[in-house]
This record gives C-alpha cells, structure tokens and sequence, in this order.
C-alpha cells in the first residue's frame, strides 16, 4: 500500500495525504509585516497543487523578533485580516492550513535592539544581542500567546511553534548559546522552560493541532544531539504537542555535510519520544517520500525547496508512485 497519498489523522484535522509544505521565509513583506498578493499567490498555488498542509513561513511575533525587515508578522491585529484573506485561498483550494509563530532572537538582522538568552553574537556578521529580563521573557511568552490568538481569529488549522535554526526559543534550549544562570539556564529543564511556557500559553487558547520545529543536531562539539532532543520531545509529549517537525543545524555556524535525506535519521531518532514525527532535508522525488513512510522513519514528510520549484509536486510524486489523485482543477487532469 502507499503511505504517502493516505490521509493522517492530526488531533482533530485529516490531512488528504502525507505531503507538508515546510516553512520557508519568502522576504517578500514590507516593514509592516502584512501579507501581500505575492503570498497570496505563492501559498495558494500550493494548495492548488494538492499539498495536504501548508506552513506559513517564520512568522514574527514581535517586530524586534523578525529575521529581516522583510519578514511576515503577527504582533499587530492589523495582520489579522490579510492572514484571514490568506487562509481562505488555501482552503478554497483543499489545503489545511499552519503557520509557524516564530521569533528570531539573536539571528535578527534588524534596526535596533535585538535580544537572546546570553549576550552572544551568532558570528562577528551579526549584531551581539542584549540578555533578555526575567520580565521580558515574560513578555514574549505573552508574546506568543497573542500571535496564537490573531492566528486562530485569521482562520489557520494548524499553530507550529519554532523552536529550530538558532532563533530564540532554540538560543535558550542549546548550551551553545544559553549561558544564563538563573532559572532559564543551566540544567536541560531548565533551559526547556521558556518553551514550555510558550507551549502552555498557547495551549491555554488552542485545543487544534500544535506542532514544534526542532534542531535535532548542532553539529559542534557540546552541542545538543538527537539523545537530548528526545527528552525534549517526550517533555513536549507531556505538554499536548502533536507531532515534532524536525530539522538540524543553524543554532551556531558549523560545517554541515548535506546530502539526500540526510536529516531523516534525526527524525527516526525522535520517534522515540512516542510522538509522531515530520521529516525534511533534499526530499525531492515521490520515491524517497514513500520509503521514509514505509520504514517507518517519519510519520509526514515536509518539502521545502523542491515545492520552491514544483507547486505541483503532489501531482508528480502520485504519477512516480502509480497513484491517480483528483486534480484540485478538472483541467489540470489533462497534465497528468
């Protein structure tokens, strides 16, 4: 039987098949972080090529948490209606649809202060960032609970926090990068705290499918490996996530060896934990989708760059794979 093309079963959401759309930053919004007909556009477009589920890029839920000035945000109501405007063109279309609730701590390339759990910068191209108050990180706990609120009101199925790449919330799980000596800091359940507050916020509002994006691997020597993220991921278990989207690297500059699949093992790893998993990283044919499956490596397999350059790679993997999917738009049947 073929996994990919049967439906999964999110918490309350049956996604049509096993492909997501893995969140990827566009740089496409002005400062003021508000969707524009290019994102209207590109998401839909995937939806219309029958990807199950769609992830919004890194959405900033405050200004000084972007990763660029370009990014999309959700720290203002005045998102709201155009994220609403939004999810309706992916569902339109048969997608479910998620947004990934970020914010960028020290890797934020912005005007101004930027913040992280230690006064360390990423490298010497990056600006050193201020240590974040006892009340600050109250703040963006805070901060994230309302980006889930505007979220739910602009009509998203899906709420993934990002908790990978380097970016804050993975600044303070990483002994790389989080040298504080409080009660953030130092043990890993402590240095687990702030997301486990960010997950209970969100938690406190949302009883929909709740996702977060991890770094499996730091790639240096002392950095966090697949072991501690499964103690993670069981602790997440605990808290009422569904599922762990995972990634590797970019929490400090490494040499990282990138190949074919090469971060589905990360993944296979993390099933450990009991929790379903997402797999990514150069998955770009039906073929390798549908053997991560069958091995029982992941549970639903994220494509990022190759939907960069296929909206339609449901449509292409189901012809490699010998299925016959109902095209979103009768004549596009005549294409496949």
């Amino acid at each position: 039987m073929t996994l990919l093309f049967e439906p999964f079963q999110l918490r309350n959401i049956m996604l049509k098949n096993r492909l997501v759309m893995a969140p990827m930053c566009m740089y496409e919004a002005d400062n003021d972080g508000i969707v524009k007909p290019f994102h209207i556009v590109h998401y839909a477009s995937r939806a219309v090529g029958g990807t199950a589920l769609i992830l919004l890029e890194a959405t900033a839920v405050v200004p000084e948490g972007r990763i660029s000035e370009q990014d999309l945000g959700i720290w203002s109501d005045q998102h709201i209606p155009m994220l609403a405007e939004l999810t309706t063109q992916m569902k339109q279309y048969g997608a479910v649809t998620g947004i990934q609730l970020a914010h960028a701590g020290r890797k934020a390339t912005i005007q101004g202060d930027i913040f992280a759990p230690s006064a360390i910068a990423f490298s010497e191209a990056y600006q050193t960032p201020k240590a974040l108050t006892l009340e600050q990180i109250t703040g963006i706990v805070q901060s994230f609970k309302d980006g889930a609120q505007r979220a739910i009101k602009a009509g998203f199925d899906v709420l993934e926090i990002h908790a990978a790449h380097g970016y804050l919330i993975n600044e303070f799980l990483s002994p790389l990068t989080n040298k504080r000596t409080d009660v953030y800091g130092g043990t890993a359940k402590n240095r687990y705290r702030l997301l486990s507050e960010v997950i209970d916020a969100i938690r406190s509002i949302w009883d929909g499918p709740l996702l977060v994006r991890v770094s499996a691997e730091e790639y240096v020597e002392g950095g966090l490996t697949p072991t501690d993220y499964v103690q993670f991921a069981q602790w997440m278990k605990e808290q009422d996530v569904d599922l762990i989207d995972v990634s590797t690297g970019a929490v400090v500059p490494a040499t990282i060896d990138t190949f074919p699949l090469y971060q589905v093992p990360h993944a296979k790893a993390l099933k450990a934990s009991g929790l379903p998993v997402g797999a990514v990283g150069l998955i770009t044919t039906g073929t390798e989708a549908e053997s991560i499956l069958q091995n029982n490596e992941a549970d639903l397999i994220l494509i990022g760059r190759e939907l960069l350059r296929d909206p339609y790679f449901a449509y292409r993997a189901a012809k490699e794979l010998g299925v016959t999917l109902e095209a979103t738009a009768k004549t596009y049947r005549r294409g496949w």
